[in-house]
């Protein structure tokens, strides 16, 4: 029989999927904050633009799948945070607003601001877009400052919590103060730009790019490796939000590392995870002739995130801790929809395989030979 527990396990879960896959997708932003430094002509800047012109719309699918998912299952989290933490949330948006103009208008007729105007968005998007991701996650561990006030009766007679508040007047951008979200966020950036070189080198046919991209993908593993090795020790040595069986929060000791012990399989998925990324990274890196290096470094990409989100999640551990008020802290049991609900969406969510092989059928489409110089000039259709 399916109960509760397991519905709130099976969509965090899920949600934690649809994570691991926007994180890897982040490919499109980390290329384009590179359009300036490895494009040194039009053609190649070009290529670059029109590469990951190609999947910008999975990326930006993936996000509002994600902040979806996030509200259908756990709506006090989508009204905690998407509704206190907003400042966040918006400049989030505005960024990827910013790409998706700007790839349809730099090349459009009458362009008063410039093609490099557009392209300079571009890099903006994908310097701040995974900053602010990654910020807005690792809040997931350090917290954040709001206050749950559980005084409103429902009209099924149940205490629900009826208003979340935050307890200062920044609304997000606190998070910027605590340096740990900011390490986790330049984390995520010098990842999202690793696996932009990967995907270029990939799917760019020209020789001339090449070698200056494998020169990159070194550039930017090195602060990746300090910033993220950083965080994992920083995780597994401090406290974490643990929740008991009356759902009373409370700081533990080493829980991160406990969480890790305990479920076994979320730390091989984990370890597999970060092998694969450095797999991906050092392939490229010591073979000349290895070009493919995105597809072992972005399976690890997201098993590493999903092993992160369950960490934060499973195993008694409030996702959202609050800073503030630590009995406000949001858990899976007291931040779900109703059994309803989340049974009905489980049925739903049947027809994600169906997606997930429409979309590696599409990509496959697109990506049947490299984009180069040659084809761009007869493309139809050019960014």
């Amino acid at each position: 029989m399916i109960t509760y527990t397991f519905l709130q396990q099976y969509w965090w879960f899920l949600v934690a999927l649809l994570g691991g896959l926007l994180v890897f997708l982040l490919f499109v932003q980390g290329a384009n904050s590179l359009i300036f430094s490895l494009g040194r002509t039009e053609e190649e800047r070009a290529l670059i633009v029109n590469s990951t012109g190609r999947k910008w719309e999975f990326t930006f699918t993936t996000l509002v799948t994600f902040g979806g998912a996030f509200f259908a299952a756990f709506p006090l989290f989508y009204s905690t945070s998407f509704g206190g933490a907003y400042w966040v949330w918006m400049l989030i948006l505005a960024t990827f607003i910013f790409q998706a103009v700007s790839y349809e208008f730099q090349s459009k007729a009458g362009n008063l601001l410039g093609r490099n105007t557009y392209r300079r968005l571009l890099v903006a998007n994908g310097i701040l877009g995974p900053l602010l991701l990654g910020m807005a996650v690792a809040t997931f561990f350090t917290g954040s400052a709001f206050v749950v006030e559980k005084d409103v009766m429902g009209e099924s007679g149940m205490l629900v919590p009826a208003i979340s508040r935050w307890a200062n007047a920044w609304h997000g951008l606190d998070a910027v103060a605590q340096p740990w979200n900011l390490v986790f966020g330049m984390a995520v950036v010098f990842l999202a730009r690793v696996l932009g070189s990967l995907y270029l080198l990939d799917n760019l046919a020209d020789e001339a790019l090449r070698p200056r991209i494998r020169r990159q993908v070194l550039a930017d593993t090195v602060p990746f490796l300090i910033c993220f090795l950083a965080f994992v020790v920083y995780l597994l040595t401090k406290a974490g939000f643990a929740v008991d069986e009356t759902g009373a929060v409370s700081l533990v000791p080493y829980k991160y590392l406990t969480n890790f012990l305990e479920m076994p399989a979320t730390l091989v998925l984990f370890a597999v995870g970060v092998v694969l990324v450095l797999f991906g990274v050092v392939g490229t890196l010591v073979r000349p002739t290895f070009v493919r290096g995105i597809w072992p470094a972005g399976i690890g990409t997201v098993l590493t995130v999903v092993a992160l989100f369950l960490v934060a999640g499973y195993n008694g551990t409030s996702y959202y801790p609050s800073t503030a008020d630590l009995q406000s802290s949001l858990t899976l049991t007291n931040s779900c929809s109703s059994l309803f609900t989340l049974k009905t969406m489980a049925w739903v969510s049947l027809l994600i395989p169906f997606v997930l092989a429409y979309i590696i059928y599409a990509w496959h489409a697109i990506d049947r030979k490299g984009l180069s110089g040659k084809e761009l000039e007869t493309d139809e259709h050019k960014y």
